[in-house]
């Protein structure tokens, strides 16, 4: 259900702005869309697991106040990291 440490630093490759960032709202933004598609994965073979699935909702609404910050500080970028990411909205 987590991601690993090679899943991250590609990740961390990939959308970080410049060398070393980890805490910028499109690397957050990231990791917690990973994390929430594995834990999606989890859900649709395990439906009641109710721990895990609170622990998913917690990551949405978690990613849905990085994105609205986001959206609120820089319309392109969060533009940008919707069309990378596929996430609808």
């Amino acid at each position: 259900m987590s991601i690993t440490q090679e899943k991250k630093q590609e990740l961390l490759k990939e959308f970080a702005i410049k060398e070393g960032d980890t805490g910028s709202p499109e690397v957050q933004i990231a990791i917690l869309s990973e994390r929430i598609r594995n834990l999606s994965d989890h859900m649709t073979a395990h439906a009641k697991d109710f721990h895990s699935r609170r622990g998913l909702l917690m990551m949405v609404g978690a990613r849905r106040r990085l994105l609205d910050y986001l959206k609120r500080k820089d319309e392109s970028r969060y533009q940008q990291v919707i069309k990378r990411l596929n996430i609808r909205r």
